[in-house]
């Protein structure tokens, strides 16, 4: 946080070359994080409020699969300086299934099914969200408000990236 602060701080008395003159920003990368593990992202913000979209998902076999999509609104300090704080709201659905050895071994031992042969997270939700920009890279952490479905759903949402602007 100190280091936030004083990154913040410098920015708001070094005018840096290069500084984007457009009130329209287009961002564009990829980030990871929980729950979708890789994800592209694409971001436009027009001078201080903002809008991203992020999803993907991954097909590895029956019950190996994970897919989302998030999406999020919100303000951003600092727009136009390398360093930029955001805080915004931000909404998205998740979806994993992996196999469980261990469920599927008790299943064959007594040749029924017992349980599940796969673990699975499902969880929709409304997040505030707070990001942090810095020459590209950034972090975001979202605390989940509201949960439409909440299936061994995180308390914290996070992700980490790296965007190009346009």
């Amino acid at each position: 946080m100190l280091f936030a602060c004083l990154i913040c701080g410098m920015s708001a008395f070094a005018a840096p070359e290069g500084v984007n003159d457009s009130p329209w920003r287009i961002r564009a990368g990829v980030s990871i994080g929980s729950l979708i593990p890789m994800s592209p992202v694409v971001e436009l913000g027009y001078k201080a409020i903002y809008a991203h979209v992020e999803g993907f998902g991954s097909r590895a076999g029956k019950n190996d699969f994970w897919s989302g999509a998030r999406g999020g609104v919100g303000w951003t300090f600092f727009w136009n300086l390398p360093f930029s704080f955001e805080v915004g709201v931000n909404g998205g659905y998740e979806f994993a299934e992996a196999p469980n050895k261990m469920h599927q071994a008790v299943n064959d031992a007594n040749g029924a099914i017992i349980l599940y042969p796969y673990n699975f997270v499902e969880t929709a939700d409304i997040s505030a969200e707070a990001r942090v920009h810095l020459y590209g890279f950034f972090t975001q952490v979202g605390y989940p408000i509201y949960h439409f479905m909440d299936h061994d759903a995180p308390t914290i949402n996070w992700r980490a990236g790296y965007l190009v602007e346009f």
